[in-house]
């Protein structure tokens, strides 16, 4: 397969096991090879193989043609932006307000890109859009296709202002919040950037790492739902790091009945009311179930809530609250008026660090994975 960037023509073919590349640039075969070596690629038999940096050749021209005997396709870079907007958004209509241009051009721009490749990346039925296997297959290569294009564009637009980015996925945790604001203490206010922090569910976290919309995420789950996690990454192409195993503390008002106890048994708060996250995600059970298995088990009155500072505010103007969470830095405690208190829970957590196999580290993301290591050893290991 061959798509033409809007800098002038790369031409790819994708293998079977791997993600194929090569460039010319209005040069000959000779020369191509030896641009080509500049960026430790290797052309064989009119394309690149052995690829062990995936990146283009920056001075790529419009006049470049690749001539094969076979028959060749080309795609055009902007087909595969469509092709990513319409799986994310899951309708043509509103991918083409996105994307500023007229539905009929959209979805006729979507049929061209299908007749091309032969194969059918969406289904259109009456409830929308879905993406079929080989659609789910192609969207991989496009969107790393698109990255690749968008890295190449920034790393020779202007050196001297090159803006670094860095985004990560993240429980609703208050240590890796902490470990956030030190991390940001650290950026160079001299040097332009990006950084995009979101709090989400795990399953959310997986798919937005996966589908290469951040590029860092941290993935909490239950020790007992650890193999179904190393499939999923697995599944999903993702590299898994262990940062933290613990178990969860009770947080309480400061004026709640429980607070001057030293130890909680789980019976006991059957006449409290149980502050829990809105979006609880266990895999393989229906959401309703999810929400029984990481509830409190005696406990049958409950209040669901994305936000964390909103749920700090509940618990520490209800006394009648509680909330199951990772320990808490004191800095929080004393600002909500909240205690937290061992107590009998027997479920182990476990928050993993998790990107994509094909994905570099940048020195920003190391510095974020320092931070939240330095946070866990502060607030985590002496609980």
């Amino acid at each position: 397969m061959f798509y033409t960037a809007r800098t002038g023509f790369v031409f790819l073919r994708l293998m079977p096991d791997s993600l194929s590349f090569g460039a010319l640039m209005n040069l000959s075969e000779k020369n191509s090879r030896h641009s080509l070596r500049l960026f430790q690629i290797e052309f064989q038999s009119g394309y690149t193989r052995n690829i062990t940096e995936t990146f283009a050749a920056g001075c790529i021209s419009n006049s470049a043609v690749l001539r094969k005997s076979e028959r060749s396709e080309r795609v055009n870079i902007l087909h595969l932006k469509y092709a990513v907007e319409v799986a994310k958004t899951k309708s043509i209509s509103k991918a083409a307000e996105n994307l500023y241009m007229g539905q009929p051009n959209l979805s006729r721009a979507i049929k061209e890109l299908e007749e091309s490749l032969g194969i059918v990346i969406f289904e259109r039925n009456t409830k929308g859009i879905t993406v079929t296997p080989d659609g789910e297959e192609f969207l991989q290569y496009a969107r790393r296709i698109i990255r690749q294009v968008d890295e190449i564009e920034e790393l020779y637009k202007n050196v001297r202002t090159k803006k670094q980015r860095f985004s990560a996925c993240v429980p609703r945790a208050s240590y890796i919040s902490y470990a956030f604001a030190e991390f940001a203490k650290h950026i160079d206010p001299a040097s332009p950037c990006d950084i995009f922090y979101k709090e989400t569910n795990s399953m959310r976290t997986i798919d937005n790492v996966a589908k290469e919309e951040y590029n860092l995420g941290i993935v909490r789950y239950q020790s007992v739902y650890e193999p179904y996690f190393e499939r999923k990454f697995a599944e999903k192409g993702l590299v898994s790091r262990m940062l933290a195993e613990f178990s969860y503390v009770l947080l309480v008002s400061e004026k709640s009945p429980l607070a001057k106890q030293n130890n909680v048994s789980t019976e006991n708060l059957a006449p409290f009311i149980e502050i829990s996250h809105a979006d609880p995600y266990v895999p393989s059970l229906p959401l309703i179930d999810a929400r029984k298995a990481e509830l409190s088990e005696f406990v049958d009155k409950h209040v669901f809530v994305f936000e964390r500072g909103s749920q700090f505010r509940l618990l520490e103007n209800v006394p009648n609250t509680f909330m199951w969470v990772s320990p808490i830095p004191e800095d929080l405690l004393e600002k909500y008026h909240l205690v937290q208190i061992p107590a009998e829970n027997p479920r182990k957590h476990k928050d993993v660090l998790v990107f994509r196999e094909d994905y570099k580290l940048t020195p920003l993301d190391n510095c974020f994975i320092e931070q939240v290591v330095s946070a866990k050893r502060q607030f985590l290991d002496e609980k």
